[in-house]
C-alpha cells in the first residue's frame, strides 16, 4: 500500500508514497487513506496527525489510468467508496494539518481542504483541474471551497481550473501559512506538536462547533456530487478528457 504512517510524541503522520505519480491517488490508497484515518480517530496515543505526499507533489489527483468504463451503478460504487475517504478525513476528531509542497490538485485539493490547516511551501499550489477531463468537481471541492472563498470566488477557482500558488491562496485564506520548501516538514511537525500539547479535548468539541455551522453538510453535498459525477462518466467529454490526458494533447469537448 502506498500509504505510510509514523506516529511519534502523540502526533501521526500520514505520507501518500507513491512519488513516480506525485502522489496521485490509486483505488488502493483512497481505501488506505479512508481505513488509516478510521484509525488514528481511534487511537488515544494519537493527539494531531499530518497528511503530506512523498517526493516533489502532495496529490497530482486521482490516477487517469484507472478512470473510465464505468456504467452508472459501477461509477456510484465507486464514488461512495471515495465519499469514504474525504469523510474519514474531514470527520477525524483529532487536528489535522495538510503540509502541501508541489501540486494539491483535483482529488489531492479536496484532501487537502479537508483538514483543518495548511502549510504549504512556495513551490506549493492548487488546482480544481476537474472540468479538464470533464467531470464536475468532486472529493467535497464545491463544499470546501464555498465555505473558505464563498461562492463567486469558489467558482472562479473551480470554473477556470487555474493553478493558485501557494502565496495567493494564502492571501485568500486557503492557506495558514507559506514556508521555504526545505522548511515544510519541521514546520508542519512543530504546529502539530503544538496542537498535540494542547487541550485536544476542547479542541474535538471546536471541531464539531465548526461543522455544525456549514448546511448543507458535507455528507449532503457529496451524496449530490455522486449522481452528479456518475452522469458525468457516461459523456463524450468525459472520455475525451480522459484520452486527451493520456495521449497529452488538448481536449476538444463537445459539450456533450
Amino acid at each position: 500500500m502506498n500509504i505510510h504512517v509514523e506516529k511519534v510524541n502523540g502526533v501521526a503522520t500520514v505520507t501518500l508514497n507513491r512519488p513516480d505519480k506525485l502522489n496521485a491517488l490509486s483505488e488502493e490508497m483512497y481505501h488506505g487513506i479512508a481505513d488509516q484515518f478510521g484509525a488514528l480517530d481511534a487511537d488515544d496515543e494519537v493527539r494531531a496527525i499530518v497528511l503530506t505526499g512523498s517526493g516533489r507533489a502532495f496529490c497530482a489527483g486521482g490516477d487517469v489510468g484507472s478512470m473510465g468504463g464505468y456504467d452508472v451503478v459501477t461509477g456510484r460504487r465507486r464514488s461512495q467508496k471515495h465519499k469514504r475517504t474525504v469523510v474519514n478525513v474531514y470527520n477525524t476528531e483529532k487536528p489535522v494539518i495538510a503540509a502541501v509542497r508541489g501540486p494539491a490538485a483535483g482529488i489531492g485539493f479536496s484532501l487537502a481542504l479537508a483538514c483543518d490547516l495548511i502549510v504549504a511551501s512556495e513551490s506549493a499550489y492548487f488546482l480544481a483541474a476537474f472540468k479538464k477531463i470533464g467531470i464536475p468537481p468532486d472529493g467535497g471541492a464545491v463544499f470546501f471551497l464555498t465555505q473558505h472563498l464563498g461562492i463567486a470566488r469558489a467558482k472562479e477557482i473551480a470554473y477556470t481550473a487555474r493553478k493558485v500558488p501557494a502565496r495567493e491562496a494564502g492571501e485568500m485564506g486557503l492557506v495558514m501559512k507559506v514556508v521555504p520548501d526545505e522548511a515544510l516538514d519541521a514546520e508542519a511537525r512543530a504546529l502539530a506538536l503544538e496542537l498535540a500539547g494542547s487541550a485536544t479535548y476542547a479542541l474535538r468539541l471546536a471541531k464539531k462547533m465548526f461543522h455544525s455551522m456549514y448546511v448543507p453538510t458535507l455528507e449532503m453535498l457529496l451524496e449530490l456530487e455522486n449522481l452528479a459525477v456518475c452522469g458525468a462518466r457516461l459523456t463524450h467529454d468525459h472520455q475525451e478528457g480522459i484520452e486527451a490526458f493520456r495521449q497529452k494533447r488538448p481536449p476538444k469537448f463537445l459539450g456533450r
